[in-house]
């Protein structure tokens, strides 16, 4: 049986490329990077030579590029440091972040007694200016926004060019969380004022275990991590030198073909939604993620015109069909309280509808998507 993978906002297939490049990096660049030695020479030109890559395509600074084990990471490690060490007493996000976000200020209000206010959301998810404004308004206390550029389950776009203009406005840090972005849209560091930014390279066909921190010139940031002094002691612990080549490969490619992989998929998620519409009149598409000018060209929400009890076989018939796609952010399948950023958004009766994400990369066709929307239309007849 064939199968379908449409859970790109998962984690991606890796690249052949990038595939290569571990393998490589494995066989010949095994020193470890803080050895003197030829060996460890050689590890270390890998790993610089990467942090320079990456942060040209962000158009930053080598220096202000930290190598992590991923986004969430990433994202503990600027939101600790803000509070413990910049002194930051009142975090503003939204109650549609990741949870790398939402878990770690929740822990920060406990552990040091910060405020933590959320934005109010419009009716389609996304962030309302008028309010974050307000909040950053009210208040002396040293002030962070927390706001990602793409949601993971909506595929919702923040403008985060206004974000960040609104927090340079009023002297308040901005980080965002952009692992739904970085490799997928361009960023320029120079143009959109963000402080910090993180990123995960399985999210744009790299390797998982590997992301990285963009953390602005002169910020004052100290480690999450303590130990030797990797990272210029930023990051303790060896680098994953094969980890982060294959991470550079992939991001590389990712913007190197951008133009052209973005078309594509965006074609196939235009032609997803416009077959689903034919197929089941009744679907509708949560957030913003029906409207290619508000999000991501690179997944889509939908919620089925389904009775309860069908929703509770829904996404076991798909598996069994050989579709792979998520009832919500798949970093969060254990829970039984189902989606947090669906909860924030739909009503109560709303929500007693199924909602499945399907996201695409370049790897999809047309035809595995007549084969999922075949499959959702016989389900609904059955």
């Amino acid at each position: 049986m064939e199968k379908i993978y449409l859970d790109n906002a998962a984690t991606t297939r890796v690249r052949e490329e990038v595939l290569d490049v571990l393998g490589k990096s494995l066989r010949e660049y095994y020193g470890n990077p803080s050895s003197t030695h030829s060996f460890g020479r050689s590890a270390r030109t890998v790993v610089e030579k990467a942090r320079k890559t990456i942060a040209g395509y962000l158009n930053a600074s080598p220096s202000e590029i930290i190598f992590t084990s991923g986004g969430t990471e990433a994202d503990n490690m600027i939101l600790r440091s803000a509070v413990r060490d910049l002194g930051v007493q009142k975090i503003i996000t939204s109650k549609t972040e990741h949870h790398a976000v939402l878990h770690t200020v929740e822990q920060l209000e406990r552990e040091y007694g910060i405020a933590v206010k959320y934005v109010v959301l419009d009716p389609d998810g996304t962030p309302n200016f008028e309010h974050l404004e307000w909040l950053l308004q009210h208040g002396d206390e040293k002030k962070l926004v927390s706001l990602m550029h793409v949601n993971n389950e909506t595929g919702n776009k923040t403008d985060v060019d206004e974000v960040g203009r609104i927090c340079r406005e009023h002297q308040a840090l901005f980080h965002s969380d952009a692992v739904q972005s970085v490799g997928h849209w361009e960023w320029d560091t120079q143009k959109t004022p963000v402080d910090f930014l993180t990123a995960a390279a399985h999210k744009f066909h790299g390797p998982k275990g590997i992301g990285f921190a963009y953390i602005r010139k002169k910020s004052g940031l100290h480690p999450l991590i303590f130990g030797g002094e990797q990272e210029r002691g930023n990051r303790a612990g060896t680098e994953s030198v094969h980890n982060i080549a294959g991470m550079e490969e992939a991001i590389r490619l990712a913007y190197d073909h951008l133009a052209e992989e973005r078309e594509y998929v965006k074609g196939l998620k235009n032609y997803f939604i416009a077959q689903l519409q034919k197929a089941l009149p009744g679907v509708i598409f949560n957030g913003s993620s029906g409207d290619p000018d508000k999000s991501t060209y690179t997944l889509v929400s939908v919620r089925l015109p389904f009775s309860k009890e069908k929703a509770q076989m829904l996404l076991f018939h798909l598996d069994l069909k050989g579709i792979a796609c998520s009832e919500g952010s798949a970093c969060q399948s254990g829970s039984q309280t189902g989606s947090h950023v669906l909860n924030a958004i739909l009503s109560e009766e709303e929500l007693q509808k199924p909602s499945l994400r399907f996201s695409f990369s370049v790897f999809n066709t047309r035809d595995e998507l007549d084969y999922v929307v075949r499959t959702l239309k016989e389900f609904s007849e059955n």
